[in-house]
């Protein structure tokens, strides 16, 4: 029996010798670099995704290639040479040579490709772990979607940065499993960055805005055009580690009007990869069409009552968001905050009207619009607990917009429930301060400065003043409030100079004499010098003595600060003759009354009062205390 080693032992030998694993190892490795390369190639030189799957069946071709030219080929110092059979070193003697020990330059390049490949197959291998921890944490995964990256070099294109934004925001909040950042938290914190040109963005600096929004993973992506075609190329980002969970590629025509259809199935692609265990599993699609329009130019519409609406500009805002009703009416936005703008400007009658007309549809929109409508809604026409209600539910959804924090606060503070608005005050700042941005309007700063004022914390209040002052300089509402605080600390000095700063501010925004002496009235007033105060509220009434609200404004002081009630009702009275439907005017009277002890008429009054303010205006705090202090006083006569 032969003692050579059988076939197969012969041919396992044979490859070692002449080093095709070596061979196949090397160009598995580095064919595996050049995909991932391509792959992240394609999306930022907007190649066509078929690239990528030629490169993939070329380098697979060229494996076999690779193993039969190792196999008939060598590398020596002498260069490339066919390398001899079994059968012709077996008749050769072989001469032994010392081993000199030295580092070869193959050893070097297979110790690179190693380390490279473990460096980019380690996320991919740990990547469905990661998501799979957040889909099975039992907590809801948090998304922010940053705005897409306009590169089709047309600038028409710019408004669909945002529209993509927005729409992906749209279709992902109506998933439960997700808690998705709203535009106006992401984009306020993109602009206090000054990011207002989103080529800027790189995936780096997206990272961190989603990490001081808290959210988990962020979507970023670009528009690119080529030809008649237009493409979306998105990425689902870890926010923490910056690997790349899943890229996405959609396409169609480069026309406005198709725009809406590809987001559609970009929105479905994202919430199936995000919420469905296994990856590819077809979902209906429960895009909620109310939400969204498919005008560009009602887009454009509303975008600009936007910008209006955030320079406190709500006439102009007014307007853009009629005009971006007519055009679509089914865009639900629009229609709160035209209510919105609407009330801004006391036009309450329009407020409530535009407020029923998107409440009707509230369970046709996504769920974050329509607790967002309940709420508005019950700003209109319910009380501050129902309102805080639907805000604590916003807050659940997302956790990370300081305005809803604000709004909570400032209802509270209506309530007087200082020990409930003053954190939720601060955890508004706190959010900002996180983000490294202002606020968004002064009533961040006031609202808590007024709030730390009604309850004697006056070094906070000097404080918070001090800030806004950076961020908000020359802005009447605060140097208002920081009048108060000079004047109750008694630095005259300081408030004097307020004073006549204030007075500028009010006079270059045509403001009139007895405006301005009115409101300087107020402010002595809240800071308890009342003698002042009562000569600015008679001197302003002496300005304009037919003007029913200057009456009413010396009335309500004389009554409340028990100054002369007598003759605060027979002002009043004046006031109502000229104006019998104030609903401000009746209450004063029904209070007078009340100081009178005149318990029934009063009541009569405030019912009037109430019934006038709930149908034209809306919830008052102190109009309600009045209206219940007279209930309470008329059982108390009966009981008696």
């Amino acid at each position: 029996m032969s003692g050579s080693p059988n076939k197969l032992i012969r041919f396992w030998q044979e490859l070692k010798r002449r080093k095709v694993f070596s061979v196949v190892t090397t160009y598995a490795a580095t064919a595996y670099i050049i995909i991932e390369v391509t792959n992240n190639l394609v999306e930022p030189l907007s190649l066509p995704s078929w690239i990528a799957k030629l490169v993939v069946l070329l380098l697979g071709a060229g494996l076999p290639v690779a193993a039969i030219l190792s196999w008939i080929f060598d590398f020596t110092p002498q260069g490339i040479k066919k390398t001899e059979s079994l059968e012709e070193l077996e008749g050769k003697e072989i001469v032994i040579k010392p081993v000199e020990r030295k580092l070869r330059a193959s050893y070097v390049l297979n110790a690179v490709l190693i380390i490279t490949v473990i460096f980019l197959a380690y996320p991919k291998i740990f990547k469905r772990d990661t998501l799979e921890r957040l889909r099975s944490s039992g907590e809801r995964i948090s998304v922010a979607v940053l705005p897409f990256h306009n590169m089709t070099n047309d600038t028409t294109w710019n408004v669909w940065q945002d529209v993509i934004q927005i729409n992906l925001i749209t279709s992902l909040s109506s998933a439960e499993q997700l808690k998705v950042r709203q535009i106006e938290t992401i984009n306020s914190l993109l602009q206090g960055k000054g990011l207002t040109n989103y080529a800027s963005i790189t995936p780096s600096l997206a990272s961190s805005v989603s990490k001081k929004l808290d959210a988990d993973v962020f979507i970023y992506g670009s528009i690119s055009q080529a030809a008649s075609k237009v493409r979306i190329n998105a990425q689902l980002i870890n926010s923490n580690t910056e690997e790349v969970f899943k890229s996405f590629q959609i396409e169609g025509p480069g026309k406005e009007e198709m725009i809406f259809h590809i987001v559609d199935s970009l929105s479905i692609m994202v919430k199936n990869f995000l919420i469905i265990s296994k990856l590819g599993k077809e979902e209906s699609i429960d895009y909620q069409k109310f939400a969204t329009t498919n005008s560009p130019e009602a887009y454009r519409y509303y975008f600009y009552g936007e910008k209006a609406f955030k320079r406190l500009d709500y006439y102009t805002a007014t307007n853009w968001y009629l005009q971006t009703i007519a055009i679509d009416s089914n865009l639900a936005d629009a229609f709160i905050q035209l209510s919105s703008a609407y009330s801004f400007q006391g036009m309450y009658d329009k407020a409530r009207k535009w407020c029923l007309m998107v409440y009707k549809k509230r369970d046709l929109l996504p769920v974050y619009q329509k607790v967002y409508t309940e709420w508005w809604h019950a700003r209109c026409f319910e009380s501050p607990n129902e309102e805080i209600k639907y805000l604590e539910q916003l807050q659940e959804l997302d956790d990370q917009i300081p305005y809803t924090y604000y709004l909570l606060g400032w209802d509270y503070r209506r309530l007087q429930l200082y020990d409930k608005a003053i954190p939720n005050f601060e955890k508004a700042l706190e959010i900002y301060k996180k983000w490294g941005v202002k606020p968004w309007w002064i009533y961040h700063y006031t609202e808590l400065g007024r709030a730390y004022h009604n309850t004697g914390q006056y070094r906070k209040e000097r404080k918070i003043y001090m800030k806004a002052e950076r961020d908000f300089p020359d802005n009447s509402v605060l140097i208002y409030r920081q009048v108060v605080l000079s004047l109750t600390k008694k630095s005259t000095t300081t408030a004097n100079r307020y004073i006549e700063k204030y007075k500028s501010i009010l006079k270059n925004n045509s403001w009139s004499e007895a405006d301005i002496i009115a409101d300087l009235a107020s402010v002595y007033s809240e800071a308890g010098i009342l003698a002042k105060s009562e000569e600015y509220y008679r001197q302003s009434l002496s300005l304009e003595p037919g003007n029913p609200d200057k009456l009413n404004n010396l009335a309500w002081f004389l009554i409340d600060k028990d100054r002369n009630v007598n003759e605060g009702l027979e002002l009043v009275n004046k006031s109502l003759e000229l104006k019998p439907e104030s609903y401000n005017s009746l209450d004063t009277k029904g209070w007078g009354l009340y100081k009178k002890k005149k318990f029934k008429e009063a009541l009569e009054i405030f019912q009037k009062s109430w019934d006038l303010r709930m149908q034209k205006a809306g919830y008052d705090h102190e109009a309600y205390l009045h209206l219940e202090a007279a209930k309470k006083a008329v059982a108390g006569m009966k009981s008696n």
